[in-house]
């Protein structure tokens, strides 16, 4: 059985209904891509600065930052971190609820630690995400959204 261990390090509540949808996804996901057994973290922070700096030289807050570990011990597939300000800041602007941006950024945060890589595919990335998007019916996928 696929799960995910979720860490909010906010001030932020959310409730089970967004945590079990959170949960869906990861098997979604999981189940859609041939994958049994696996696990990840999802890591909810106000902001990921620090993070960016020390991990893509960047010195700014980005949306999502993904984690993969080289080998799947114990079937942990890596950590997907979210920073929540710079998520509640893209839903305030696209329209939609906070929750529904942070599953946006689960699932490319996902894919990302399974290998797909929208960067230097040929789409693929782009393609899965927006399957996934599809199915559990949320606003336009955050790869979309970035060629538009």
């Amino acid at each position: 059985m696929c799960s995910v261990d979720i860490d909010n390090q906010t001030s932020l509540e959310f409730g089970d209904v967004f945590f079990k949808k959170v949960e869906d996804i990861f098997v979604g996901v999981c189940e859609n891509l041939g994958l049994d057994d696996r696990f990840c973290e999802l890591i909810l922070l106000d902001d990921l600065t620090q993070l960016n700096r020390e991990y893509r030289n960047k010195d700014s807050n980005t949306d999502v930052l993904s984690f993969p570990l080289d080998s799947s011990v114990g079937g942990l597939i890596g950590s997907v971190v979210i920073s929540v300000s710079f998520a509640y800041s893209s839903a305030k602007k696209l329209g939609h609820s906070l929750e529904s941006e942070i599953l946006l950024l689960f699932i490319h945060g996902i894919l990302h630690l399974v290998g797909f890589n929208h960067e230097c595919d040929s789409g693929e990335h782009r393609a899965k995400e927006s399957e996934m998007v599809e199915k559990f019916k949320l606003p336009l996928s955050l790869i979309e959204r970035a060629e538009g």
